[in-house]
Formats: C-alpha cells, structure tokens, sequence
C-alpha cells in the first residue's frame, strides 16, 4: 500500500511537473536603451576604467572591466563595438626599452595571506604603439586633469615623466589628450570614473605628498599631491562639456572614501604580539617587555613627561596580547632637542642626539591612524638605511621597524593627513553631483556602495561581497583596485543609474560568475 501511495504521489509529481503552463510564469522584460543610445560608447576613467587589478594590467583583468562589462550589456540594447588595448599577456606590467617599469601581477602562494608576484618578465613594451580607435579609455595612473593635457600619451615623455606609459601604447597621436581622443569618436554614450587618483597617490605613499588647495597650477604638482578642489572642478566641467557637446548622454561617478579600502583597513594600529617581541613563548615574550620597558619605553615615558607631551609613549602592558606601534608623526612638535639634552648625561652627546632625532616626533599608534598594507612586512623588521627616514641602518638596539624604531610617514595614514583626503573628496563629489544635474546625466553613488562593503558587506544569492582584504570578494590583491567580481558589482551599480536616469532595461550581470582571485598561471 505504501508502495502504490508512493507510486501515486510520484505520477501525480510528474504529471504536474510535465503540464506547467510557462504562460504563467513571469514574461521576461525585453532590453530596450530608452532614451540613450548606445551605438558608440567611449569609457574615460583610470585604472578602474582599465580593469587594472592585483597590481597590475593584463588581458584577463581588461576582460572583466566594468567598462567592457558595461559594453556586452549595452549589445542587447543597441550598443556597438567597443575596442580595447589590450596588454600582450596575463602577468602584466609594463618595458620600456626593454627595460621593466611596472612589476607583474600578485597572486597567493599556497594558504599565505601575503601576495607575492608572477614570476617572469613582462612582455607588453610601450614603445611597440597599437593601431586603431579604443573604445576603452581608462588610463592607469591618469589623475583628473591628465585627461586634458596634450602629450600624456606621447612615448617620449614616459621616461621622465611627463606621459603615461599605458596610454603611450595606444594614444591616436604623440600630442593628443584623452578627452581628444574620446571626442574625436563621435560618441553616443559615454561613461566617467574619474578623481579617484587625485587623492590616492598620497593617501597610499601614507601622506609623503602634499596637499595642494589653493595652488591653481597642476603643473607645480608633485606626484603623491592632492589635487587643489577647484582645479578639479575646472577639469570636470571642461570634460563633461565636451564629451556632451554634440548631444551625447553618458553617466558619471561619484568618488568613494577611499580610506574605507583594505590598503588602510587591514593592518591594524597594534598588531605587536609577544610573537613578534620575544619569539613566541610567553616567558620570553614577557621578559622582552620587561626590558623594552625599562631600556626604551620607561626612559621615553619620563622624559617626554617632562616636556608636556607625556601622553605620546606608555609601558606596555605584560598582560595584553597586542600592543601598539611605534610610528613617526610629523604633525607633532619636534621635541629632538629636548630629547638629545635629556638623554646626553646616560647615553652620551653623540648618542643622545641620535636618539633625540629618532624619537622627537614618535609616538604609539592609535585606532585613528591607518598603517598601509604595504607596512606589513616591515613591521619588527631592521630599518635600512633607504627606508629609515635617516640614511642610515640604526644599530641595535633600535633595529625592529615599530617597536624599537618608529614606522615613517610613507607607513602610515595619520589623522590629519586622513582629514585632508576626506575633504578634498567631499570638494570633488559636490563638484561631480552638480555637474551631473547641470548635463542631466545618469549619477551613480560609488561612495555609499564601498561604504556598505565596509560595513557588513553587500549580499547577492548565496554570496556576501565585503572590503575583507583576500576575503570579502569585492578587492584585488593589491587593497585598492577591484577583483574581477568588484568590476561586475560596479557594472551592475553603473547599470541601475543608466535604467533608472534612461528608462532603459539592461541587465545584470551574474557576480557569481566573477572570480574574486586569480591563480598564478591564467588560462
């Protein structure tokens, strides 16, 4: 009997299963441009237009750009041939006479949270120049008023500087721009993700630049500069003006924080372990202390007490597991002299002002600073006499970078430094939203996206995207640029404003085919 309810019940499945009625199942939405027209799309941005990824460009990372994501999408709805200059292999970096400018990609060696880079050389030469109209605009490295300045693509600059190697290999001529190149192709419907590196450079060289507000010159610039707000305001105008001269619509972007990436994000401010101090016993771990204590941290503690800046070095504990950084703050006052007079009567004129000279602006991190991801290996390593700020390797005992000897300013963000990246980003994004009303474009807010990947993640079926360095899926290797499933996140964010600004029906694209790493050999 139970066989034969089996049976029934199986029949009666199958039965149902074979008469559906696909009439009653939702109609798909047809895709259609609305009032856009996608007939030709010309993309001008920089590495995240280039589809730059793990450090680095090569043909798999170009693949998976928002920008040629956003062209096979605009296929079903009018779109036409979008061309890309693609790098010659899939380990990336650049030569230049043969000789290497730009490193290959990173990848994961085995479980090992630190990336390492492809082996081999590259073999994309800048001199050897592509033919052709690129669709594809996105230039590495381009800072907002790059894509204005004729010559940024002539070779003969790229060695001192003056042009940029990737746009060099495919620009239409040695004293063409970016915007002229993008004009010159009559364009329908164009996209602009642009501004993110006038802050980058010197948020990422941990501030060694400077901020240049009120200077009106870019030419003055150095490279790890902010850019002065009102000559980006300037430069967007003046690109939003032509690229919608003959009537074409387009959508532009708004620009994250970018502190809110893992580069700032994944080292913490007090990441000292007795691992790291003493070798991993407890024992010894907690005699290290002891004798940092009293040899270091104790004699600083009372002499900085007595110049009024007490607060800058305490003990550290012999009970908590972690303990801060040492850093360098070059916002505070210089108290070397101080130091060195201090110090003299135990260590000796010459050794005092030495000591004076390390130590007059140290102090331990906090949770405000930001140490860089590129700060991780050198933490409780010997300072060199390249990256010791002095010229010089410091002796023993002063030879563990963040404990004994204070991390540099190219270590890390400090606060007010973090300050002036957010303001001049809020500067640029009121200039990017107004410009966007005035031209009547499609607007897409990157900022509250990356916010919400720092704060929980973004969920798509069974997957959830968060800023996790390796982990969340939405960054590359490198803690700034996305993965190839971060470039379909910000194609489908891009696609919402264009549906929503155009009345058009594009699709989205299916994250979960995007992979968030890449292997060290790229089929």
């Amino acid at each position: 009997m139970k066989k034969n309810i089996k049976w029934l019940l199986l029949v009666s499945l199958t039965f149902m299963a074979c008469n559906n009625d696909d009439s009653d199942a939702p109609a798909e939405v047809p895709v259609v441009p609305g009032s856009a027209v996608f007939t030709k799309y010309v993309a001008l941005g920089d590495s995240f237009a280039a589809g730059y990824s793990d450090n680095a460009l090569f043909k798999k990372g170009q693949d998976g750009a928002y920008t040629n994501i956003l062209a096979q999408q605009f296929v079903a709805a009018g779109g036409g041939a979008f061309a890309t200059p693609y790098m010659n292999d899939n380990i990336g970096g650049l030569l230049l006479g043969g000789n290497v400018i730009a490193g290959t990609r990173l990848y994961f060696v085995g479980e090992t949270l630190t990336p390492v880079n492809v082996p081999g050389k590259p073999t994309t030469e800048v001199t050897a120049h592509l033919t052709g109209t690129f669709g594809n605009l996105g230039v590495p490295g381009a800072k907002s008023f790059h894509l204005l300045a004729a010559g940024y693509g002539n070779v003969a600059g790229v060695a001192t500087g003056a042009a940029n190697p990737y746009f060099a290999r495919f620009s239409s001529a040695p004293g063409t721009s970016v915007l002229a190149d993008a004009i010159a192709q009559n364009p329908t419907f164009f996209s602009l993700f642009i501004g993110g590196n006038d802050v980058l450079s010197y948020a990422t060289s941990g501030g060694i630049g400077k901020d240049q507000t009120g200077n009106p010159n870019p030419s003055t610039y150095g490279g790890n500069d902010i850019t002065d707000p009102t000559v980006f305001a300037s430069v967007y105008s003046n690109l939003v003006t032509g690229l919608t001269a003959k009537g074409a619509k387009g959508v532009v972007a708004n620009l994250p924080y970018i502190t809110a990436l893992p580069y700032f994000t994944t080292v913490p401010y007090n990441p000292v372990t007795t691992k790291i101090l003493g070798g991993g016993s407890e024992a010894v771990g907690k005699a290290t202390i002891q004798a940092l204590n009293a040899q270091l941290y104790g004699p600083l503690k009372q002499a900085l007490t007595a110049f009024g800046a007490g607060d800058r070095i305490n003990l550290l504990s012999e009970t908590a597991a972690n303990h801060p950084l040492l850093i360098k703050d070059e916002s505070l006052t210089n108290l070397s002299a101080q130091l060195t007079a201090a110090f003299t009567p135990t260590l000796g004129a010459q050794t005092a002002a030495f000591y004076g000279t390390v130590f007059g602006q140290a102090r331990q991190a906090k949770a405000t600073d930001l140490v860089v991801l590129t700060t991780r290996p050198d933490i409780g390593m010997p300072p060199t006499a390249a990256n010791s700020g002095l010229g010089i390797a410091p002796p023993a005992p002063l030879n563990k970078f963040g404990i004994t000897y204070p991390l540099q300013d190219k270590h890390v963000l400090i606060p007010t430094e973090a300050a002036e990246v957010k303001k001049a980003t809020d500067a640029y994004n009121v200039t990017i939203e107004a410009v966007a009303k005035e031209k009547d474009l499609a607007f897409v807010d990157t900022r509250a996206t990356l916010t919400q990947l720092a704060s929980g993640g973004i969920r798509f079926g069974n997957f959830t995207m968060s800023s996790s360095f390796a982990t969340g899926g939405a960054f590359s290797l490198d803690g700034v640029h996305p993965s190839a499933r971060g470039y379909g996140l910000i194609a489908n964010i891009f696609i919402d404003a264009i549906n929503a600004k155009y009345g058009s029906t594009l699709r989205h694209v299916d994250l979960a085919l995007y992979p968030i790493q890449y292997p060290q050999v790229i089929q």
